[in-house]
């Protein structure tokens, strides 16, 4: 029961070093609201964010078709099945690789003392996470540009994107949440809504380099295949 509460109060740490200062004031408390709503609320809520949220994949298919220069073919119910597919998986890949970063220490020590490995093992342990960390991310995005055009590809075909996606996400979230905390404040310029304004450019920048991922492997492909 301790660990539900201390995860209650510590899930936006997850993301402090990676989203913008401002932006996490306005997911913490749009968080605490949501877990004092009703369940029924809250369902609705949940369904209209996941429908909400895929619509920014199928925004970002249309994006890698136009890079491979296809059009969708696909019926409108597997489109979407896919982009909710791909929006939980991103979701999921995402947090777990954020946790390790934030959590991995934590949960290096208790690896460490449940199953009495040696103290190297902490050593190896604090410089895994950090490489698992950024490998679950490779993987998501390598799965996503795998799957996502409508076109046929080899998994391979999603490397060099993947890479760039991958470095580009992790530099740029670090980089711009940095720049928010150390010299812009939208808040005193805009007032509340300011947070939502970071938060979305944040958002922006983050699809911005998942289609410059796409560009890059489409690009590749085509200059294999003679075009």
């Amino acid at each position: 029961m301790c660990h539900i509460c201390n995860i209650r109060i510590g899930y936006p740490r997850l993301f402090d070093d990676y989203a913008p200062g401002e932006s996490m004031d306005l997911i913490k408390n749009s968080l605490q609201d949501i877990m004092q709503k009703d369940g029924k609320l809250l369902s609705f809520g949940l369904l209209a964010t996941i429908w909400s949220a895929s619509n920014g994949i199928n925004a970002i298919v249309r994006a890698f078709n136009r890079a491979y220069r296809v059009e969708e073919t696909r019926s409108f119910i597997v489109s979407r099945l896919m982009a909710i597919f791909l929006t939980f998986a991103m979701i999921f890949v995402f947090l777990v690789a954020l946790i390790l970063p934030v959590f991995g220490k934590e949960i290096g020590s208790w690896l460490f003392a449940n199953f009495g490995l040696k103290e190297e093992f902490l050593y190896v342990w604090n410089m895994l996470r950090w490489v698992i960390s950024i490998l679950i991310l490779f993987i998501v995005f390598l799965g996503l540009y795998w799957i996502a055009p409508n076109k046929k590809l080899t998994c391979v075909s999603g490397i060099p994107g993947s890479v760039f996606a991958t470095g580009g996400w992790v530099l740029v979230s670090l980089g711009f949440s940095y720049y928010v905390s150390s010299f812009a404040s939208y808040t005193a310029t805009y007032g509340s809504i300011g947070a939502i304004i970071v938060l979305m450019i944040w958002l922006y920048l983050s699809a911005y380099i998942i289609i410059i991922g796409g560009e890059i492997n489409a690009y590749y492909s085509q200059k294999k295949a003679g075009c």
